[in-house]
């Protein structure tokens, strides 16, 4: 049976409400917006699959204590697949660490069922010496680029 495309299911604002569900701890949400069958690659890591198991890390990664956030700087969609350039930061306490990404979602029936995510070792190694000198100055902690015509 055919999927019909409604504001609630385009696969750009899945991915766009998936992002946002992480940054605010929305589990329930993120969660819902998981196929069961999804696929999670951190590019150099090990996949995970399921979304149960991809359910549990998130819920382990943001825990209590932890926190992440996000911007969009470009999305772009070839029918059910979505691409993100974005950045992100992962908070542990004081330690804030920000790091260009660049992730690919496929969407299926509005959930998504492929999730890999691209970034530069390189990128969170000066994120993460930048995040631990933020731990002392914290004024000198990552923040979220403003983009200049938003």
């Amino acid at each position: 049976m055919a999927t019909i495309k409604t504001p609630d299911n385009f696969p750009e604002k899945v991915v766009s409400d998936f992002l946002h569900a992480l940054e605010i701890q929305d589990y329930e949400t993120a969660e819902r917006l998981l196929h069961p069958d999804i696929r999670y690659t951190n590019v150099s890591l090990p996949t995970i699959k399921g979304d149960k198991r991809v359910g549990r890390l998130i819920r382990l990664a943001l825990r209590r204590g932890t926190g992440f956030a996000v911007q969009i700087h470009e999305m772009a969609s070839n029918g059910n697949v979505v691409l993100t350039e974005r950045t992100d930061i992962l908070k542990v306490g004081p330690l804030h660490v920000g790091f260009w990404v660049c992730g690919r979602f496929q969407v299926q029936n509005g959930q998504i069922i492929v999730w890999r995510d691209y970034f530069d070792w390189m990128s969170i190694s000066k994120g993460t010496l930048k995040g631990l000198a933020g731990t002392l100055i914290p004024g000198l902690r990552p923040k979220l680029p403003v983009e200049l015509n938003s």
